[in-house]
């Protein structure tokens, strides 16, 4: 694409504990200026906890939006200025009660690109060490173990169906068998 389209002007309409909405104004490539509503969010980071026997630790927690309990990976919010590996060890010994010195990367992506900038990063985790949960106060979570070749098949009969979880488990079960 040759042309670029131009960001003139940002206004923020509303500010909130996890995230900001503004509207952008934009000029097109064909000259026409157009508002764009977008949501600023810091970033989170999530964890694929794996034991010491394979198996998958998730979260089951309550989730307003969904106004359910959903099935995922461990997960939260980048502080400003924070390392995502920091905030995956953190929410892993935060939700599960599990540690680990040894995280490992496995991708980013951005959560829902036609609305908000958030980025989230993945990453895995073994040589887990027994430790203690220590939830935030809006978090009720219960600790569910899985094997991963379960967890895919959850996937695709629709009992996962968070974006996070769904990308994460199926980017690590590819990543198992390109090692093979």
């Amino acid at each position: 694409m040759d042309k670029k389209i131009k960001r003139l002007d940002r206004k923020e309409v509303f500010n909130g504990k996890r995230v900001r909405l503004v509207i952008d104004k934009l000029k097109m490539p064909n000259d026409k200026e157009v508002n764009w509503e977008l949501i600023t969010h810091p970033g989170a980071a999530a964890v694929i906890p794996v034991d010491n026997d394979g198996n998958v630790i998730m979260v089951r927690q309550y989730r307003n939006a969904a106004d359910e309990y959903v099935l995922e990976i461990p997960a939260g919010g980048v502080e400003e200025g924070e390392d995502p590996s920091i905030c995956a060890k953190r929410e892993l010994e935060e939700e599960t009660g599990y540690k680990s010195d040894n995280i490992e990367y496995l991708l980013k992506f951005y959560s829902s690109i036609g609305i908000t900038d958030e980025m989230i990063s993945i990453y895995v985790a073994t040589d887990l060490q027994e430790s203690q949960q220590n939830l935030d106060d809006d978090e009720y979570v219960t600790i569910e173990k899985y094997k991963l070749d379960e967890l895919v098949d959850m996937i695709y009969s629709g009992q996962i169906t968070d974006g996070k979880t769904i990308s994460g488990l199926l980017a690590y079960k590819c990543k198992l068998n390109d090692m093979k």
